[in-house]
């Protein structure tokens, strides 16, 4: 899978949220300053090109859908993350997370019962 671009990034995050739409429907999503028609249908087309979306056409326009899901791409991203950050470790990654001071106890606590519950999960 490609990796996108923020520009990319945003305009998919937009389609994943409303699901299918225009590109008008997509500028419409954007906080201002807006970009221009023009830029949004370039990066759509692109989206389009790595296989990200496709479209339905109405005569001259094209409604466009995600074919990638969201947490196909986020398993993809985090991966890649891990691997170029952390040398495939996620033992690496969890350590280095519960080191940061911006962390809370009750956040590291929440960690904690997540991970019990999954190495619960995983016994059965």
């Amino acid at each position: 899978m490609k990796t996108l671009t923020k520009a990319e990034e945003q305009v998919m995050h937009i389609l994943w949220d409303i699901k299918k739409g225009f590109v008008n429907d997509v500028i419409n999503q954007i906080p201002e300053p807006k970009p221009a028609y023009n830029t949004v249908s370039t990066i759509i087309r692109i989206l389009e090109t790595k296989g990200f979306i496709g479209h339905k056409p109405y005569g001259k326009t094209h409604e466009y859908f995600p074919i990638i899901t969201k947490e196909e791409y986020s398993s993809k991203t985090l991966n890649n993350f891990i691997s170029n950050y952390f040398d495939n470790s996620y033992k690496d990654l969890v350590s280095f997370f519960s080191k940061q001071e911006n962390i809370s106890v009750k956040e590291l606590e929440e960690i904690k019962k997540i991970i019990e519950e999954e190495l619960k999960n995983k016994e059965l």
